[in-house]
């Protein structure tokens, strides 16, 4: 007795976690700027699934052996966290859906996420390898005049406490 409540307990763990048991539901995706309605999407505990095939279609990346990529670009999954990123539904037939898991991407790529649940829209921004970097923590050499007209340069003034004011009309 206690085992087949234990088994059945288990059961309905797994069965929890599984995403094809996930809410299905409408939401739109901007990723790059670009604005894709998903018609057939899946959200559990704040993971969005979308279909390989509408992954494709929304952000031009695409499933493959080596991992998620886009023309040249590929960014390996982890093998053991593998189904974290891709469930198959298990219908058996030949119209089962592989899905993919939007956030937990998102996450490998560090890229922000950031969702609107009134209006089921989810938005990716830069991910790592998109956003510009400084190189150094040094001002680059620029000479700007006084209001007198004398023209000074920031290299001037190397090892010494300087503030820039700035001001835009704009």
């Amino acid at each position: 007795m206690k085992a087949s409540m234990s088994s059945g307990l288990l059961l309905i763990l797994l069965f929890a976690t599984v995403p094809a048991a996930a809410k299905e539901l409408r939401a739109t995706i901007v990723y790059d700027d670009a604005v894709t309605d998903i018609t057939s999407a899946r959200e559990e505990a704040d993971q969005l699934w979308i279909t390989t095939s509408d992954l494709k279609r929304a952000t031009r990346f695409e499933v493959k052996p080596q991992g998620v990529c886009r023309d040249e670009l590929c960014f390996p999954l982890p093998k053991a966290k593998r189904d974290a990123f891709i469930h198959k539904d298990a219908s058996g037939s030949r119209l089962s859906q592989s899905w993919f898991n939007m956030t937990a991407f998102a996450q490998l790529v560090h890229q922000p996420v950031a969702h609107d649940a009134a209006l089921a829209t989810w938005y990716f921004g830069l991910r790592s390898d998109q956003r510009q970097q400084l190189s150094s923590l040094q001002a680059p050499d620029f000479t700007l005049p006084d209001l007198q007209g004398k023209a000074h340069r920031l290299s001037d003034f190397r090892g010494k406490k300087i503030l820039l004011v700035t001001w835009a009309s704009w």
